[in-house]
């Protein structure tokens, strides 16, 4: 195996993990909602309120993450990121008021998100990877992901149900310190320079007047917005119907678990049709999924297929979505225009979460929020129709239209 093709393995294998343990332990916060609410008088507000702050903190780090790994390499970001995300789980186990969950929950691991998830990684990976691979390098590691909330929930909930949820957050702190050594050995190197690369300024600028990369980043809004409020509230949506918490674990479970498959095919598919094609179809079926499972008669087998469906959907966006904006600009500055596209997920990922716990309290339930992520899933869909994934070219000075 010659060197730069194992450098390539390394960087996807460490990568994967980081993203792994990252997405794995973010994923069993919504396990903690019910607990944490009741034990400490809480509404769900609260612990809505600093997810959504985690949210938009991770989404408005995410370019600068992004710029200092383009510039710097992933390994420092990510081992920063990794301090960070540590810190804050071991501080929200010791929480015992709204400042404090939104000094832990939402504001340290919101940082330290943003060093340790996609944005980063997909970058690192993209640089190292051929074009012709790139997509489906980036769904092995987005099927990492997945791959950790279906392993790392069932561990979440014992350790919930074995220690309590202050002790099980303490220990999953523990479990998290492992991203600062993998981190370290993540050493991509960050892209020659090469003719017709662009400074920052110029990439910033570029991307601003391109009409794609604009209804991109809308749709990934719709994105955020449908998983975060489905990973967080799912499960007190469930217990609010009768069914019990154990049903909640799985179906978090299954759509990890069945996301692995989804991950993987999305980034194959990408390599081989339309990227902004697939994406479209992708929103469709999610509010058609939505749509079916709000009108069948709730019960664990409803939801257990409701977790299998959207599973197949929930993280397939990320390696077309960030395919699209290799395609169209270059590796040069990925993780920071990747990063940006990101942002706007966060964005729709603090209105998913916050408006779910907002409306509960206020009327009791989450129909109106359930209603709103069909809409918006039929929107994304449309909005994705108009992108071209074409290159941009850079020897003319105009407005370039996707």
């Amino acid at each position: 195996m010659d060197a730069l093709r194992r450098h390539s393995l390394l960087i996807i294998l460490f990568g994967s993990l980081v993203v792994t343990l990252a997405m794995g332990l973010r994923h069993g916060f919504g396990l903690f909602l019910e607990p944490m609410s009741s034990e400490l008088g809480w509404g769900r507000g609260v612990f809505a309120f600093a997810l959504a702050i985690q949210n938009l903190l991770w989404g408005l780090a995410q370019p600068f993450a992004g710029a200092l790994a383009d510039r710097f390499g992933a390994a420092r970001v990510v081992v920063v990121g990794g301090a960070l995300y540590t810190l804050g789980l071991l501080c929200m186990g010791l929480s015992d008021s709204a400042l404090g969950m939104t000094l832990s929950a939402g504001v340290l691991i919101g940082l330290g998100l943003s060093g340790t998830t996609f944005s980063v990684v997909l970058g690192a990976v993209g640089r190292a990877v051929a074009p012709e691979k790139r997509s489906m390098a980036m769904g092995i590691v987005s099927a990492a992901g997945s791959f950790g909330q279906f392993a790392m929930l069932p561990g979440t909930l014992g350790l919930l149900e074995w220690l309590g949820w202050s002790a099980a957050l303490l220990a999953m702190g523990v479990i998290g310190a492992l991203m600062l050594p993998l981190g370290a050995l993540l050493r991509d190197r960050p892209a020659a320079a090469a003719a017709g690369d662009l400074p920052l300024r110029e990439a910033l600028d570029e991307a601003a007047g391109h009409r794609g990369f604009w209804l991109l980043c809308m749709g990934f809004f719709v994105c955020g917005f449908q998983v975060v409020f489905i990973g967080v509230h799912l499960p007190g949506y469930l217990y609010d119907n009768g069914i019990a918490v154990q049903v909640g674990s799985t179906v978090l479970a299954l759509i990890g678990l069945f996301n692995i498959f989804g991950t993987y095919v999305a980034g194959w598919l990408g390599g081989r049709f339309s990227k902004p094609r697939l994406l479209s179809g992708i929103y469709l079926t999610r509010a058609v999924i939505i749509t079916l499972f709000l009108m069948a008669p709730l019960s664990p087998t409803t939801t257990y297929l409701f977790g299998i469906a959207m599973g197949l959907l929930w993280l397939s966006t990320v390696p077309l979505t960030n395919g699209i904006v290799a395609s169209v600009f270059g590796v040069q500055h990925l993780s920071m225009l990747g990063g940006i596209v990101f942002l706007f997920h966060q964005l729709g990922s603090f209105m998913g979460v916050w408006l779910g716990g907002f409306l509960y309290d206020l009327q009791g339930d989450y129909d109106v929020v359930w209603k709103l992520a069909i809409l918006l899933g039929v929107a994304a869909a449309m909005l994705h129709w108009w992108i071209s994934e074409a290159p941009v070219q850079r020897g003319a000075r105009q407005e370039v239209e996707a």
